[in-house]
């Protein structure tokens, strides 16, 4: 249980000079690795040390908005082109090649996010095929998908989402949980063993200024989610109470937003204009610190990551005990 909001004051800063840090993710060592839309990702170290690993050797330099970590500490990038996607697999040393460029004969659209789960599998989902994406922050739009990359190979399993986001795999390994932002729903599937996707069921759905973003999971199976425009972080416990954690903002901002969604008209302006106070369009949330009860929160417009002091601990990620 979540005994009362966390207080703004509570809050700390780390790192410095992030571009775009959409995406965080916490290892056991300490280390954070955030994503860099400059290329690649920058790496925080547990005593403060920033490490950049950008991609070297070519002119054309991925723009990465979901990150995700290898069992060999390098990473893969889901490109969030202006026209163009793909995910991409970046070495500690810069070295970039193609992951993926196209699935069921088609060019991969600008790529949201990529998964890697215990088992091994990517998943990879991509927002919407419309160009310019702005285009597909509707609530009647719905061309999201989500690819699965295993030893079958490349594949989509499952189409038809309402602006597809981060994606994470159950701990139990059985379930999908996905964010549809602009339906403003928490949904999930159960995974067959050939990892097919089916029984897609609703978790959650959100009110006014929520268009959940990041997910990932606590150790007592409630689901954390970070809202953009609204800045907001909300536990869902298993069987679908919502608690507010957390948020930022200017209340006018967020209901100029909400009354362009229900209208049809949101775009970019809504999305670039940070109102909080201190948090800058927070986007993904990752558990982390010995004992996996540090929160730290990824932002489209700051340039740092905020932490705070989580009541309960969260589960480990699949990447855990990458060694860096």
């Amino acid at each position: 249980m979540i005994p009362h909001p966390i207080d703004l004051d509570d809050l700390t800063f780390i790192g410095a000079g992030l571009v775009r840090p959409e995406c965080v993710l916490a290892v056991r060592t300490g280390h954070l690795c955030v994503a860099d839309f400059r290329g690649g990702v920058t790496i925080i170290h547990p005593h403060g040390a920033i490490e950049t690993v950008l991609a070297t050797g070519s002119q054309f330099k991925p723009k990465p908005n979901g990150i995700c970590i290898q069992h060999d500490g390098s990473f893969l990038l889901a490109h969030l082109g202006a026209d163009d996607g793909g995910v991409y697999h970046l070495t500690r040393k810069g070295q970039l090649k193609p992951f993926l460029l196209e699935v069921d004969g088609a060019p991969l659209p600008p790529a949201n996010y990529v998964h890697r789960d215990t088992s091994g599998r990517v998943w990879i989902t991509v927002s919407t095929r419309l160009t310019p994406r702005s285009l597909g922050y509707r609530g009647d739009n719905a061309d999201g998908f989500i690819v699965l990359v295993d030893d079958r190979g490349a594949r989509i399993v499952a189409d038809g989402l309402g602006y597809t986001n981060e994606c994470v795999v159950h701990p139990r390994g059985d379930k999908l949980y996905v964010n549809e932002t602009f339906q403003k729903r928490l949904s999930k599937f159960e995974i067959a063993t050939d990892g097919s996707l089916s029984n897609k069921t609703t978790v959650a759905n959100f009110g006014p200024g929520t268009f959940p973003d990041g997910l990932t999971f606590d150790r007592e199976g409630a689901v954390w989610i970070t809202s953009i425009v609204s800045n907001r972080v909300i536990r869902i416990t298993p069987d679908g109470q919502q608690t507010l954690v957390l948020e930022d903002h200017d209340s006018d901002h967020v209901a100029a937003a909400e009354a362009a969604f229900q209208d049809g008209t949101m775009g970019r302006r809504h999305l670039d204009f940070g109102s909080g106070k201190q948090l800058k369009n927070i986007s993904s949330l990752a558990f982390g610190g010995a004992d996996l009860k540090t929160a730290y929160l990824g932002c489209l417009l700051g340039d740092q990551i905020a932490t705070f002091a989580a009541p309960v601990a969260g589960h480990p990620p699949s990447h855990w005990g990458v060694q860096f």
